[in-house]
């Protein structure tokens, strides 16, 4: 029993990464309808940039908002330079240019900042007063951290007008573009949010995988597979999908399969969402009349 309550608390310390992940692809998914398949990448670039600030002398938080910061901006300036010239191609077009970020910032990650592994620090010292018998200090700091960026965007876009525009971009361009919304401006902020948050989730998980220029791969596909489980346009479904992933992994790679295989889980999830309930647990039905 002992062992088994420790799987389930480690799946949702794992959990609350996923999530942050499956966050970041959802507010790309809200804003384009196109599945962001470098956001794995830009993290672990953005996480790089909070390891060469915090190695020059800055404290720890100083250079997470710092990088917070500089990947909105990055996200934005990708936006506006890189994908508005396509946001009426093809979807085969739009895959084709995230894979090229992809591969472009993973190249960009090794010329840099070389491909050593590298140590990266936590806020959240052992030994921490809130630290608990199944939960390090860490694990709980990010789940709150985590949940702090939830209830901060669940905040902009109700309560703001700018989130509210945002919103309307997304879900009728053509009725937004009637009442003055500049659309191709709220994509593009709905692509720097969504970077701010992965760099988030990049110098959350760095403390415990280390950081290299790989370091999101597997991560991602985890993330992927909460976004699609809670539900690809719903960003409280993928936080919650996160949790459930996360668990699932622990549990199944402990008792079922092995640690060797647990990066199938991820992969039989999407297939069986995809095949069973696209529109996973928490999403929304289009019905489109023809």
């Amino acid at each position: 029993m002992e062992a088994l309550l420790h799987q389930i608390f480690a799946g949702l310390a794992n959990g609350g990464i996923y999530a942050s992940v499956g966050l970041a692809l959802v507010m790309i998914h809200r804003a384009t309808h196109h599945i962001n398949f470098a956001q794995g990448e830009m993290a672990t670039f953005s996480t790089f940039i909070a390891w060469a600030l915090i190695n020059s002398g800055w404290p720890y938080w100083g250079a997470f908002f710092a990088t917070v910061a500089i990947s909105f901006a990055l996200g934005l300036v990708i936006q506006r330079t890189i994908l508005k010239p396509v946001e009426k191609a093809p979807v085969l077009t739009n895959v084709i240019v995230f894979v090229g970020l992809l591969v472009i910032f993973n190249a960009l990650a090794g010329w840099f900042f070389d491909h050593t592994i590298k140590s990266f620090p936590s806020p959240f010292p052992k030994g921490a007063f809130f630290e608990t018998k199944y939960f390090s200090a860490h694990e709980i700091g990010s789940i709150l951290v985590m949940l702090a960026v939830l209830a901060a965007l669940y905040a902009f876009f109700q309560f703001t007008p700018l989130g509210l525009a945002m919103r309307a971009a997304a879900q009728n361009p053509e009725s937004a573009r009637l009442v003055g919304v500049r659309v191709s401006w709220m994509l593009g902020i709905g692509w720097g949010l969504a970077a701010a948050i992965g760099a988030i989730a990049g110098m959350m998980v760095a403390p415990i995988v280390f950081l290299d220029p790989n370091m999101m791969g597997g991560i991602l596909l985890y993330g992927f597979a909460a976004a699609l489980l809670g539900g690809i346009d719903n960003p409280w479904g993928a936080v919650i999908g996160g949790f459930i992933v996360g668990v699932l992994e622990n549990l199944l790679g402990a008792y079922v399969i092995g640690t060797e295989l647990k990066l199938t889980v991820a992969l039989l999830l999407i297939v069986g969402t995809l095949t069973l309930k696209p529109d996973g647990l928490f999403g929304k039905a289009v019905v489109t009349r023809v």
